[in-house]
């Protein structure tokens, strides 16, 4: 695991960013879209999780 908190930080940082991205241009489409969507959720969660996580 990543001890130092500016790089853990960082790379919070940025995936909270790649899934906001991959949500809001997820397309109309619905299989391909829910994919893309959840995928975006799961970067998110993972984003949420490195930041928090002491």
């Amino acid at each position: 695991m990543i001890k130092n908190p500016r790089t853990k930080r960082i790379l919070s940082i940025s995936l909270l960013s790649l899934g906001g991205i991959l949500m809001f241009l997820a397309p109309e489409d619905i299989w391909i879209g829910a994919i893309i969507f959840a995928l975006g959720l799961g970067v998110e969660i993972a984003g949420l999780v490195l930041g928090h996580r002491k």
